[in-house]
This record gives C-alpha cells, structure tokens and sequence, in this order.
C-alpha cells in the first residue's frame, strides 16, 4: 500500500515532538532553578544557527526497570553551530531523560561530536546534568565513559575543550571534565568522585553535597573548577566570552580584533599603582588593566591560588595570556598551588598559540614543612617545564621583586624568554639585602661599634652593587629597564615582533612532566 507524503511528514514529526521532551519535562528541570538541554544549547550558540545530529538515536536496549522507555535521542543532545561567528561542537545532557544517565548510545553520541570536532578543526563544549552510569546497561555504560576519555585526550591540544556542569557529575563521569582545557560550574552543581552517602558508611564522615563537590569547594579548594558561575545562563555567557579568546583549533591563530586603545597609550598611573618599598603589597590586576586594551581582563581559576594571577586579554588586538604573581597573597610567594595554576595556563596558551606575558613580582617560593611535604620541589619544576616547552612569545616584566630560583623558573632568558623588561626600581637577586647582608657579614655586623649602622651601611652597599635592574641589564639577562610609563608600548612592540617568532625543540616522541 502506498502512503501519502503527509504519513512520512506525520511519523517524522511525531518522533522529533517525542525527541523534545514534553512541558512536565522542562517545568521539573525550571524547578530545579535550571534550564533545560535545549534551552542551555539555545543560550550558547549564535540564534538560529545550532543543527541537532543523532536526534533520533535509541538505546539498545528497549526496555528498562518499570517498563520505562528512553526517549529518542537517549537523554543528551548533540550537534554543531555557531559561537560568536564561528563553528563549534556540543553535547548538552538532558536530565529529564533518565536523569541523563549515561548508556552505550548516550556516549556513542558525545563521542561522535567530539570526533567531529576534532577532524573540522572546532572547539567542543560539554554541557553536564547526568546521573552518571546507567546502571541498566551495567559494562556498555563503563565502556561508553571510556570512549570518552580516549576522545578527550586525543582532542587535547588540537581543539579548545570546555566542560560545563550544569547539574549532577559523578563517578567516572567526573573524569571527562578534568581531562578538558577549562571547566565551568554553577552553584547549583557538583562534582565528586563518591557521594555523602558512601563518605558516610566508608569514612564515618558526615558532608554535605556542596562541601564534597560543589562549585565553590572546587573553586577555591581543589582547584577543579576555573569559572563559577550563579547559574545557567551567566555560565554559559561566560563560556562565549572565553570562546572570544580561543582559536578554533591549534593550527590557527586566536581571534584578531581590532583596536580602540591606542598602541603608543602611556601609563603613568602604575608609579604609583606599584609602591617603591619592596614590603607593602598592592594588587596586580591594577597593573593589567592598566597595561592591556581597554582594561579588560579575562581571569581564570580567579578564587584559587590567589598569590598567582592568570587570564587573557588583548594587547593592540591580539589575544595574549597574562601570568602574573600577586603581591596581596603570601607576598606573592610561589606556592604548589600556584606552579599547577600557572604550569596549566602556560600550557594552554603554548598549544593554542597565545603568546604568554610574566608580570614578576616575587620574593621567593613559598617556605616551610607543608610545602616541602606536599612536593613543592616537583611542582614548581612543572612550572619550569612549562615555560621552557612553550615555544610562543614569551614576554617579561619584573615589576619590582625579582629573587633566587623564582627568577629562573618565570620565562627567563635561561627558558628561553624572548624580551625582558625590567622598572628601574626592580631589585634582581638571589635574595634581598637584608637577608643577604645577615648571612654574609653576620660577624663582620656583630664586631662593629654600632651594629645596626653597619648593617644599614652594608645594606645600601648590597644594593648599589647586587640588587638592582642594572647588573642583569650589563650580562644581557634582561633586554632593557624601562620606565613604568612604557610598559604598554614596550610590550605592545615587542610583540609585533615575536608574533612571527618560529621555534622548535629536539625531535622527541615526548617530553616526561615531572610527576
């Protein structure tokens, strides 16, 4: 019997109202103070332009516990659009299938956008409500979290990756996230690898769900998270904008704009942003919003390792990352927290080809038993690593502070730094005056008349001789001193140049981090 094109038209239809869910549907996920897969893919892409895949995927299985049945598409939302222009990939949960378990389709489905996105050169976003393992489909399930992983560390380093948790992430499913370039919470999400419950019955501990996994324990503890957010759509307005400084893929460069700021802009307000005496402490995102366009400053992981600073931002158009140690925190001291900060920023600038600019203002890493126990040794050669690998412009600025091995280990001319600045008040060192006057001429202080004029004597001689911009500038070491004033022009020229900088290192299958 042959039908009429309405009946195809009708069933075709019928499938894709099924595939949407129904209006119980989204006024549960709108109690829950979130919006639905849909309406978060709605929010992230440019209007009108995002093209659902795999919508009418089903499980293997046809039937569940109670006879339920998955509804097509099998709880997750795939398919490609356009972020502010430009093309992208994304898989948005759907909660209300399922509670956006993960079964054999459900990953077969995320895995194919994210190879998409690999082989056409897009970045991909994952949107996270999920319940974790579909516990019906017992090892598919597991396998499926597999497949994931593997796409995870094969898109590493070739396309931006972003997780977004919008809802429940747990278990395995919490491994998918870290393994991407950034990842975004809202307040009303969490992230653990096992639950209150099992803490309670294995560890005898009580906590809450927002003190084991959510977003502000990952913020500001573990580290885990980048960006928290209020809710779902301040996220995913913040997941544009840190799109807007990303290349699509590694292969090419990040988003040129063009400029209001003026290139040749003086800034003589950072004389007295940055206090002479090497003791007081100032904020250095004063000194950023200073120096780059417009003021505007894209802070990443900004509640974690606050005694580092890291974001984006553009200089003259041209998209750049911004390392910066700050002196309100620990004086700017180099901690572990901070080395893992920087070392992963670094390393996302590098495969992105962003080039890296070091605002320096440190006395030091961190001392004592603490940081010494937990391997600050290993951690602060990650960061050593990092910037010697990176093989973009690297750029430098010792603002004041400059002291022993936290010298070495911020993009040196020893790592291959390409321009050095230093302020005439910078102070280059092994350590400052005073602690090296105490070790070197304690006898020679303890013998004299009046000690504590000896020691200011000595001290001054120090620092005439040793603790000045002006000897590394005499051994090359740095490549000018410059008045604060200049810095924007200063970093704005040498940039023009190193922007065409080519390098390479010796022929390896790869390099071995330290642990």
């Amino acid at each position: 019997m042959i039908k009429e094109m309405q009946y195809y038209k009708d069933e075709l239809q019928n499938r894709q109202e099924i595939a949407q869910g129904t209006e119980k549907d989204v006024a549960r996920q709108h109690g829950k103070g979130r919006l639905t897969a849909r309406e978060r893919i709605e929010l992230l892409f440019d209007p009108g332009t995002f093209n659902e895949i795999d919508s009418l995927v089903t499980p293997r299985y046809d039937s569940y516990v109670g006879g339920k049945k998955s509804r097509y598409g099998d709880g997750v939302v795939t398919g490609f659009g356009l972020i502010n222009g430009r093309h992208a990939m994304a898989a948005s949960q759907d909660a209300a299938v399922m509670g956006g378990s993960l079964g054999e389709m459900h990953a077969n489905k995320i895995v194919k956008a994210m190879r998409m996105a690999i082989q056409y050169g897009c970045p991909f976003i994952a949107l996270n409500d999920s319940g974790g393992a579909r516990i019906q489909e017992g090892v598919d399930s597991l396998g499926g979290y597999a497949k994931i992983f593997d796409a995870n560390c094969e898109a590493s380093g070739v396309i931006p990756q972003i997780s977004v948790i919008m809802g429940p992430c747990a278990g395995g499913a919490v491994y998918s996230p870290a393994l991407t370039d950034f990842v975004f919470m809202t307040e009303k999400s969490y992230m653990f690898i096992t639950g209150p419950q099992v803490v309670k019955a294995v560890m005898q501990e009580d906590v809450t769900f927002e003190e084991l996994g959510g977003g502000q324990m990952h913020s500001q503890e573990s580290g885990v998270c980048h960006f928290l957010t209020t809710d779902d759509r301040e996220c995913l307005m913040r997941v544009r904008e840190l799109l807007s400084y990303l290349p699509s893929n590694n292969k090419e460069d990040p988003p040129y704009m063009r400029p209001v700021d003026n290139p040749n802009r003086r800034t003589p307000e950072l004389e007295h942003v940055v206090p002479t005496d090497p003791h007081k402490p100032y904020d250095v995102r004063r000194v950023i919003h200073s120096v780059v366009d417009d003021g505007r400053f894209f802070e990443v992981h900004q509640l974690w390792a606050e005694n580092m600073v890291v974001g984006f931002a553009r200089l003259n158009g041209y998209v750049v990352g911004i390392v910066a140690n700050q002196p309100m925190v620990l004086a700017g001291c180099v901690d572990i927290k901070a080395s893992l900060k920087a070392t992963h920023f670094i390393r996302i600038c590098d495969a992105y080809n962003i080039p890296i600019i070091t605002l320096q203002d440190v006395p030091g890493f961190l001392p004592g038993k603490d940081q010494e126990y937990g391997g600050i040794i290993r951690n602060g050669a990650r960061m050593i690593y990092a910037y010697s690998e990176a093989t973009v412009p690297k750029l430098m600025i010792i603002l004041r502070k400059s002291y022993g091995g936290a010298y070495c280990v911020m993009s040196s001319k020893g790592l291959r730094g390409d321009l050095l600045y230093a302020w005439p008040n910078a102070e280059i060192a092994v350590m400052g005056a005073e602690g090296a006057v105490n070790i070197l001429f304690r006898r020679d202080v303890q013998a004299a008349e009046d000690p504590e004029a000896r020691r200011a004597e000595l001290v001054a001689d120090y620092e005439k001789k040793f603790n000045n911009p002006y000897v590394a500038a005499a051994r090359g070491l740095i490549d000018d001193v410059i008045q604060p004033r200049d810095t924007r022009t200063a970093l704005v020229r040498a940039l023009e140049l190193t922007l065409s900088k080519r390098e390479s290192h010796v022929s390896k299958k790869h390099g071995i981090s330290p642990m």
